[in-house]
């Protein structure tokens, strides 16, 4: 089984998100920011991280970017769940390494499509 790692400072959005990303079979993990979310990637590298950009301690840029120096770090598929929708922010966190974005408020099929576009669904 496939694992998910959902990063959003919003438990809404994260209870959300591990509904669907449950019913496409994944295992799901909760982290409300990148800091917890990093502690969580150290310890048990996760096959796909869906990343908030906005939260407080550590943002989701912060956390690919440091992410992608851990060993191992650069396995995870990274999916950006975000409201910020300009070229720029994309620009960046694509250049982060970023694999993917989806835009908020997003639903099952949206983030499946995105899924299938990093081979992960």
């Amino acid at each position: 089984m496939k694992s998910c790692l959902v990063v959003d400072d919003s438990r809404v959005i994260r209870k959300v998100s591990r509904h669907i990303l449950e019913s496409l079979g994944f295992s799901v993990a909760e982290a409300e920011n990148g800091k917890v979310a990093l502690d969580h990637c150290l310890d048990t590298m996760p096959d796909v991280v869906l990343l908030d950009w906005n939260m407080p301690v550590m943002t989701g840029i912060e956390f690919i970017v440091q992410l992608r120096k851990q060993p191992g770090g650069d396995v995870p598929k990274v999916v950006f769940c975000t409201t910020e929708n300009d070229i720029a922010h994309i620009r960046e966190a694509i250049s982060a390494g970023a694999d993917e974005y989806v835009m908020k408020p997003f639903d099952h099929e949206t983030l499946q499509i995105k899924l299938q576009l990093v081979g992960m669904a």
